[in-house]
C-alpha cells in the first residue's frame, strides 16, 4: 500500500510535468492520474484486496477561466489597479517567497489570530510568514530571507499553485 506522502509526491511530479495520463501499480494498489487542458481529474486509488475503491480528490481543481463576453470588460478594469503590484513583482531587487505546494493560503494560524506578517513587517529567514494547507496538513512557510515585507500578493483563503509568489521581500 502506498503512503499518502508518496501519492502526494506522484501528484506533484505529474502536475509539474507535461504528462497527461499516468498509471502506477504496486503491491495490489493501482493509481490512475489524468489531466487535460490543465485541469486535474480526481485521483483513483484501487485496492485489489477486496477493499472498496477509494477516490482521493487532488489538492486543487482549477475552474474554467472562461467568462461571458459581458463580464470581460469589468474584469479588465479590476486588473488595472494591480499594475503597481505587477511592477513590484518584476522588480529584481525584491525576493519572492513562493508557495512550495498547491494548497490554500492562510495569513494566520486561526481565523481569530493576528496575521503572521503584514506589509511593512521585518522578517528573519526563519520567520513564519503564512500557512499553506494541502490535504488537511497545515504547512508553515518561512521567509527564507531577512528583510521587510513589501507586498502580500494573495488573499487569505485563496488557492495557490506550486511556485506561485506569495510575498515580496526587500532584503536587508
Amino acid at each position: 500500500m502506498l503512503k499518502i506522502q508518496e501519492i502526494r509526491e506522484i501528484i506533484k511530479l505529474i502536475d509539474q510535468s507535461s504528462i497527461e495520463k499516468f498509471t502506477f501499480e504496486s503491491e495490489g494498489t493501482k493509481i490512475k492520474l489524468e489531466k487535460a487542458n490543465g485541469v486535474q481529474h480526481p485521483v483513483q486509488v484501487e485496492q485489489k484486496k477486496e477493499e472498496p475503491v477509494q477516490h482521493v480528490q487532488p489538492a486543487v481543481q482549477e475552474t474554467k477561466k472562461e467568462q461571458p463576453e459581458q463580464e470581460a470588460p469589468a474584469k479588465q478594469e479590476s486588473q488595472e489597479p494591480s499594475a503597481s503590484t505587477s511592477a513590484a513583482e518584476n522588480d529584481p531587487s525584491l525576493h519572492k517567497i513562493t508557495s512550495p505546494m498547491v494548497g490554500t493560503f492562510y495569513k494566520s494560524s486561526s481565523p481569530d489570530a493576528d496575521p503572521y506578517v503584514q506589509k511593512g513587517d521585518s522578517v528573519k529567514s526563519d520567520s513564519i510568514v503564512c500557512i499553506v494547507e494541502a490535504m488537511k496538513l497545515f504547512n508553515e512557510i518561512e521567509a527564507e530571507v531577512s528583510g521587510e515585507i513589501v507586498e502580500i500578493l494573495v488573499e487569505d483563503g485563496q488557492l495557490v499553485e506550486y511556485g506561485q509568489p506569495l510575498f515580496l521581500v526587500k532584503q536587508k
